[in-house]
This record gives C-alpha cells, structure tokens and sequence, in this order.
C-alpha cells in the first residue's frame, strides 16, 4: 500500500470507542464531595504513526508498541494499523488481549514464533485438507447424512469449479484421498499470498477446521456467520435435536466469529489490493 502523502511526522487519530468518566466521576464542580471523587486522566488515544523509514507503526501513551520478543510492531498497511489502533483503543481499564486477534496475529508475524519461512507455512495450510472438515461424513443418522450433503457438498463443488481441482468426501476415518495434483494447485495459489497473509489463512483455518471454507471466505463465496455455521454443523445438528446449555454456546458461536472474522480481515489488509481484485475477478 502507497503511504500517505506527507512522510513526516503524520498521525491518524482513531475513534474512541468507550466512554469514560461517567456516574460518581462526573459529579457537578459544586458538588461539596466532587472533591472525594477524583477524575481520572483521560487514557491517551493509540495512533497510527507513519515514520519516515516506511511501514506503519503504533504508538500507544506516547510510547512505541512493541511485540512480546520486544520487536518494533510496524505492520504493512495503514488500513491494519489504523484496526490494530482501533483494538487497543477499544480496551478499557483492563487490557485484554484474547479479545485482541489482530494484534496477536501481527505478533506472530513480527516474532515468527515457530521460525518458520513461507514455504513451510504453504505446506502446512496445505496438509489441512486432509482433516477438512466438510470432507469427513457420517454413516448416519440418515437426517445427518442429508445435512451434510445438502449443506457442504455446494462448498466443494465450488472450489473444484473454482480452482480446477479434485476434493470428494468420504466416510471413512481415514479420509478422502486427497490427489497431488490438488495439492499441487493449492500450493500454486497460497504462493501468491504474502507472509502475513499466510499467517492469517492459518489462523482462520484453525478456527474452521477446513481449509475449503477459509477458501470461501477469503474469495467471498461465504459470509463469516454462513463459514462458521457450516464449521459447526453436526454441533448445531445435536443443538437442535437436544438442546443447548444456555449462554454457553451462544459465547461460543460469538467467540469463534470474532476470532474468524478478524482473521479473514487480516488477510485482506495484508494483501495487496491488486492482488485481492485479481483472485476475486478470476473465475
């Protein structure tokens, strides 16, 4: 991505996302206990920061951020800057980074915890369709059975269609039998995503337990609710049938949405658009 026009000292502030200073705090000034009340110094907003080196980093109470092995945390893109500032912006008195997805992936991205190089993360995302999720199928119930098929095969029908390769399902524990020339095809279009895109297709991969799906939502076929309802399937089949515990699956759902969500925005903002145009007008 172009940096801005100006390569000086340039800042971008991003929106307050709380509110604070509320209740007892803000007692009128002739409020005789406004005194037994101190109000707290504003917490200073994050910024984007462009420094004239290049790149796009974050500053956070006036201090440069930086990642856990105490990197510099420059990103590629100002758009993932201004997420990231966002994010931390969004915190309120306690700092909780599990609610943090796109700062955890910038993380592992600068610090590279596993030492692993591109190649090696190619061949890992690639090795996810042989336990993708929606090509594993059940014998039965028979109404299983039907939802599966109703629901997953029009996801792999799709990505065969849509990269020129061969998926199938199976029933076995063992799995489909995944063709070389599939993973050979794969391996062709994960090349042409950076490392910090690799890093975030993993991360959704994860999340979905299907690498098909990751590739639906990534080209736009799927919607993140529609990915993620579909990663669940035979969940949300017993839910039906038996019930749920309640709020327990609702933070779940929640939860998993959030983290995939972040994940395939991740891979967006550290891809060039050009990039991005090409992959979605290519059918």
């Amino acid at each position: 991505m172009r940096p801005p026009r100006s390569l000086g000292m340039m800042w971008r502030l991003c929106p307050r996302l709380s509110a604070r200073g509320r209740g007892l705090l803000n007692r009128p000034s002739n409020d005789p206990t406004a005194s037994v009340w101190p109000r707290p110094a504003p917490r200073p907003l994050a910024r984007a920061y462009v420094p004239p080196t290049g790149g796009f980093e974050i500053n956070l109470d006036h201090r440069k951020l930086k990642t856990p092995q105490a990197k510099l945390f420059t990103v590629p893109s100002e758009a993932l800057a201004i997420a990231v500032a966002t994010e931390w912006d969004a915190q309120q008195d306690t700092i909780k980074f599990y609610t943090m997805h796109l700062t955890t992936l910038c993380n592992t991205s600068l610090d590279n915890p596993t030492q692993r190089n591109k190649d090696q993360l190619i061949r890992a995302a690639v090795k996810f369709l042989d336990t993708d999720t929606i090509c594993y199928r059940v014998e039965e119930p028979e109404t299983l059975v039907e939802l599966q098929k109703n629901e997953w095969d029009p996801i792999i029908e799709w990505a065969e269609k849509r990269y020129g390769m061969e998926i199938g399902s199976s029933t076995s524990i063992m799995g489909p039998s995944i063709p070389t020339q599939t993973r050979e095809v794969l391996t062709s279009h994960l090349s042409s995503y950076n490392m910090w895109a690799l890093q975030g297709i993993e991360f959704v991969v994860a999340q979905l337990k299907s690498m098909l799906l990751t590739l639906g939502l990534i080209d736009l076929h799927l919607t993140v609710e529609q990915a993620v309802l579909l990663s669940r399937l035979e969940e949300e089949y017993q839910i039906q049938k038996w019930g749920n515990i309640e709020w327990a699956h609702d933070y779940e759902l929640q939860e998993l949405r959030a983290r995939t969500a972040a994940g395939v925005l991740f891979v967006h903002l550290c891809s060039e658009s050009s990039t991005v145009k090409h992959k979605l007008l290519q059918e």
